[in-house]
């Protein structure tokens, strides 16, 4: 199973790099012409969107509201100022602009592993890949995540492919880098990162160029201490942020939870007899792509250590991959959904077409269409594009100066906020939105009056504390209270996961008697006797 090394140089490869990127660009410009302005979560989108918004007007993520880590707020922010919006349009144009980036990798990676000798179809084959992989992009608020999986294969298949000094730096950079997006990549990528250099170590003999463990090990904490610069020089130099940056990582510690788990939905989990033969072949599938995130890892380690061991040579693509397959399971297995999967499952995909791109036609052909078709069945009904035409429900609705496709029931909820700011909270007055409606603030253009805008795990009584005294500061116009338990967990509920807010809520604003759903409980501030 070992793939020949192919170090010709670009002009020389099946795809070079313009081709590979017009590829990637032209599929992320296709899709988002076709549901870029289908669907709207208030949930996590809304997180995002939200986060942005307050980047653009001066705030500090982590800091003055609860975010993930900088860097894709920074991200998303400079685009759109670029834009000159700060519209849900501009952040998904923005959120795009990643996905073809990381697409554009994962495509460079393939298109590089296939050798001369099987070069005939190969750009069917780069396309087919293409479909592949884009298919698992989403949910789109993610795509930040999905594509630094791609990158960091990237960093470690330019590590694997030629060990220099260089490189080794160069590569704990990108692991840094990865790190200021998403603190969990950065993880994942220094477990993998060990994995790799440890397999380099492997016979490495003396080689020319190359450090030996220790050496190479250090260049690589140095680069990754370059890389992690922009969070190290706000810890320094923003005020605050440092005592919140250590809370955020405190608060994961204290919870002793990444996410909310959810049973794992293996195979025989699927709904056989008990729903349509589609819905029992889906549930299946996704079961078996559960297992095989962690088979490949399992297996591909094995293989590509027997193989150095051996002094064969492997491709360097499947070496990145495999050493990453484990820790991007456990972030799929965090949350056992399709949505989670989705992203952590990047690493098995681009190490199997990575290593059938070099597999006689009879074997590349049929497996390759394999995981494709299977991946389409998976998949598809995630997409909003998808969902609007499927259900021929969508209704159009305006958000931020934008017409947007949504189904009708988010068309509802955003009906019934604007008329509840309208008639309780005019004039620029706040409001809240608890416990699951980030996204409500960044569609009415407000900030919150809480410092979390997204309430899923308990706190404590001094955490409810604080945020009970910015509510009085604040003094809301309306409260919108989400009563409903989150994966039907009662102690998820709002009122018990913060019973003091709840507490000083009821003591302090009236619930209306009117609400179109009886899950949304709707206060309004007590008038004095």
């Amino acid at each position: 199973m070992s793939i020949p090394r192919n170090n010709k140089p670009v002009t020389l490869q099946i795809f070079s790099i313009l081709p590979t990127l017009a590829l990637a660009s032209s599929i992320v410009f296709a899709l988002f012409l076709w549901q870029g302005h289908k669907g709207f979560n208030l949930w996590d989108e809304g997180y995002l969107w939200y986060g942005v918004q307050r980047v653009m007007l001066g705030e500090v993520p982590i800091r003055d509201f609860t975010s993930y880590d900088p860097g894709r707020y920074y991200w998303s922010s400079a685009l759109m100022s670029l834009m000159g919006d700060n519209g849900i349009m501009a952040l998904r144009g923005a959120v795009a602009v990643f996905q073809a980036i990381g697409l554009f990798a994962g495509l460079l990676l393939i298109a590089r592993s296939t050798t001369q000798r099987f070069k005939n179809w190969s750009s069917v084959y780069l396309l087919l890949s293409a479909v592949t992989l884009t298919v698992w992009m989403f949910p789109r608020h993610k795509l930040f995540d999905i594509s630094l999986s791609i990158l960091l294969i990237g960093a470690l298949a330019f590590l694997i492919q030629n060990p220099a000094r260089l490189r080794y730096f160069m590569c704990g950079m990108c692991v840094g880098l990865v790190a200021v997006f998403g603190r969990n990549h950065g993880v994942y990528g220094v477990v993998g990162s060990v994995g790799v250099m440890v397999w380099l170590a492997i016979n490495s003999g003396n080689r020319a160029g190359a450090p030996r463990f220790i050496e190479g090990a250090g260049l690589w904490f140095a680069g990754v201490a370059v890389g992690f610069t922009p969070v190290l020089l706000m810890i320094w130099l923003v005020p605050d942020f440092a005592a919140a940056f250590w809370a955020s990582i405190r608060f994961l510690f204290e919870v002793k939870a990444t996410n909310l788990p959810l049973p794992i939905p293996w195979p025989w989990r699927a709904p056989f007899g008990s729903a349509p033969l589609g819905e029992t072949i889906r549930g299946l599938l996704i079961g078996l792509f559960f297992i095989a995130t962690v088979v490949f890892g399992v297996v591909a380690i094995a293989w590509v250590s027997w193989q150095k061991s051996r002094k064969k040579a492997t491709s360097p693509v499947l070496v990145a991959a495999a050493f990453l397959a484990l820790p991007y399971a456990h972030y799929a297995y965090s949350r056992a959904d399709v949505g989670h999967l989705a992203q952590g499952i990047f690493p098995l995909l681009i190490g199997c077409l990575a290593l059938l791109a070099a597999r006689p036609p009879k074997i590349k052909w049929p497996l390759a269409l394999l995981l494709c078709g299977a991946s389409l069945w998976v998949t598809h009904i995630s997409h909003p594009g998808w969902q609007c035409v499927a259900s021929k429900q969508c209704v159009s609705i305006e958000i931020s100066g934008d017409e947007l496709s949504v189904p009708p029931h988010v068309a509802n909820d955003v009906l019934l906020l604007w008329k509840l700011t309208d008639e309780y909270a005019p004039g620029g007055r706040s409001f809240i939105a608890t416990p699951f409606w980030p996204g409500a603030y960044a569609l009415l253009g407000k900030k919150s009056p809480m410092w979390e805008t997204y309430s899923l795990f308990p706190r404590s009584e001094d955490f409810q504390r604080e945020e009970i005294e910015r509510i009085k500061i604040t003094n809301p116009g309306f409260i919108l209270v989400y009563d409903w338990p989150l994966d039907g967990r009662e102690e998820l509920r709002f009122r018990n996961s913060r019973p003091l807010i709840h507490r000083y809520i009821v003591d302090n604003f009236e619930l209306l008697s009117h609400s179109p759903n009886p899950a949304y409980q709707i206060y309004m501030p007590r008038k004095p006797m």
